[in-house]
């Protein structure tokens, strides 16, 4: 896989520890990673011909010119897989493209709290350590409406549970309702496309559950392999 960080925006201090993890998930199921924040070096034909996946880590910002956006949809029309992570929904809001593939874009976010995540499908490949309902403590994005319709949710924040209210001048934010998306997945345009919305904190990347719904974006992504969580 390739593991993309770039950021022309806010960067964030859990990227080093993204990386290590990432870096472990693929010692722990045998798989290679090449990490770079340089564009220049990756997005191209040739280059991302290597790959099986691409994760955007915490990119944020404009992170690729126009020659590399056109040689990333050409890697996902070849079957190629997207992971995004956290601000990888913050990233290159002017490539329509981009964003129907993520499937929502950042829009706000208030403090970090603890709140209760809710598990919408458990037939996904990492999903199976996750209880119905648990606890977890992020920087929940509030985004903005569906911008595909083909994504099938896996996780959300109960709004119940945080203040969902951030106001930044006149943007402003008041949660998302009873259906609060926190992670999805979905095929798009020949290739398939998985994002978490979790990932903020240094110390979550630490959280074995987390790093294991994290693989299983990557496998899906990189594969195309399901999961079933209980055989009938």
């Amino acid at each position: 896989v390739l593991l993309f960080s770039k950021t022309a925006g806010w960067h964030h201090e859990s990227i080093l520890e993204g990386v290590t993890a990432i870096r472990g998930l693929a010692r722990l199921h045998d798989f290679n990673v090449f990490w770079t924040e340089h564009a220049e070096r990756v997005f191209n034909d040739t280059e991302l011909r290597k790959y099986k996946a691409v994760i955007f880590l915490s990119t944020t910002g404009d992170a690729l010119n126009d020659e590399q956006q056109a040689a990333f949809e050409r890697y996902i029309r070849a079957g190629g897989g997207f992971v995004g992570i956290h601000p990888a929904a913050d990233t290159e809001y002017g490539w329509p493209w981009y964003t129907k593939m993520v499937g929502h874009m950042f829009h706000i976010h208030p403090a970090v709290q603890t709140a209760t995540i809710q598990v919408e499908d458990r037939n996904f490949p990492g999903m199976d350590r996750f209880a119905k309902r648990f606890l977890f403590t992020e920087e929940w994005y509030e985004f903005d409406a569906a911008r595909s319709s083909k994504l099938r949710y896996l996780l959300s924040v109960d709004e119940t549970t945080y203040e969902p209210h951030a106001k930044w001048g006149p943007k402003e934010g008041k949660g998302m309702g009873k259906l609060h998306p926190i992670a999805w997945y979905q095929e798009y345009d020949g290739g398939r496309a998985f994002y978490t919305a979790l990932g903020h904190l240094p110390a979550t990347y630490g959280d074995a559950n987390f790093m294991h719904h994290v693989y299983g974006g990557i496998y899906w992504a990189a594969t195309g392999k399901g999961y079933t969580a209980e055989q009938r």
